[in-house]
């Protein structure tokens, strides 16, 4: 394993983790996923430098645009959660009180 393979498999469990283990407020754990998402763009949009193969140049598009989307959709339910409970603690969130 190269150690560019490595770091990218490193960043991605560190964020999982983070997010595994790191849940007190919302914004920590967006900043997790947004982490994670990065850690499997970059290899992503490296994969078909390294093999040549240029049909697989569009998926790292594709994938940016659906963290934009996911970003932009934390970020609401965010501010959302915010004006609503006063704080953006995930302890005060419950899916029985909606």
């Amino acid at each position: 394993m190269s150690p560019m393979h490595f770091s990218f498999y490193t960043a991605f469990t560190l964020s999982s983790l983070g997010l595994t283990f790191h849940r007190t407020h919302l914004i920590s754990a967006l900043l997790c996923l947004e982490s994670m998402m990065l850690s499997m763009f970059i290899p992503l949009s490296l994969w078909p430098i390294e093999n040549l193969t240029p049909s697989f140049t569009s998926m790292p598009i594709l994938m940016l645009a659906f963290s934009a989307c996911e970003a932009g959709t934390g970020l609401a339910m965010l501010v959302a959660s915010t004006r609503t409970h006063g704080s953006d603690h995930l302890h005060t969130l419950n899916l029985l009180q909606c």
